[in-house]
């Protein structure tokens, strides 16, 4: 359900959104809107909020001021359990991987699927898929620690993609391509 003047096809929107570390302003009065469906990029010199930015989205932190709408609800209120619900939703790639050292690949990529109680059969199929996408098929039973940096980071984009999420919020998902 869209809130006032936001429009209805809007998976994300900020409304006069604000956000400040300490002393340091990083958003000031911030409105946007990205339609369901759309790739949309931030772009800007380090310390421009970027990732400020997608941790918002994530509801990893809160505005001071404004609203942050995912799917027409403001994440900024909601509970816990919302909060939960809301991510499960979206797919995180982070600039370093954030991988399981323990795990092997195909560990790390069906996590999402696990979490969501996917049928053990669904949660192959679908794993298998992804690491074939990034080109890492033949190397589901490895641990991360014995795959390149380029390798650990197409491991995450696989993760962040295996559940077909409505957002997918990337930070930096080539640094290490």
């Amino acid at each position: 359900m869209a809130t006032p003047n936001t429009p209805s096809d809007s998976l994300v929107a900020f409304r006069s959104l604000s956000f400040s570390y300490e002393n340091h302003l990083v958003l000031d009065n911030v409105s946007l809107h990205i339609p369901k469906g759309k790739v949309t990029a931030l772009i800007g010199p380090m310390g421009a909020g970027k990732t400020t930015t997608l941790k918002l989205m994530g509801g990893e932190q809160k505005a001071q001021s404004g609203e942050m709408l995912f799917d027409g609800q403001d994440v900024g209120r909601m509970d816990q359990q919302q909060l939960y619900a809301a991510r499960r939703r979206m797919g995180m790639l982070f600039q370093f991987g954030a991988l399981f050292a323990d795990s092997t690949v195909f560990d790390n990529v069906a996590l999402p699927l696990q979490i969501r109680g996917t049928a053990p059969a669904l949660i192959a199929k679908r794993v298998h898929a992804a690491l074939d996408m990034v080109g890492l098929l033949s190397k589901e039973k490895m641990l991360p620690l014995h795959l390149s940096a380029g390798e650990q980071q197409r491991v995450g984009i696989a993760r962040a993609v295996v559940h077909k999420p409505a957002l997918l919020l990337a930070d930096e998902p080539t640094g290490n391509l």
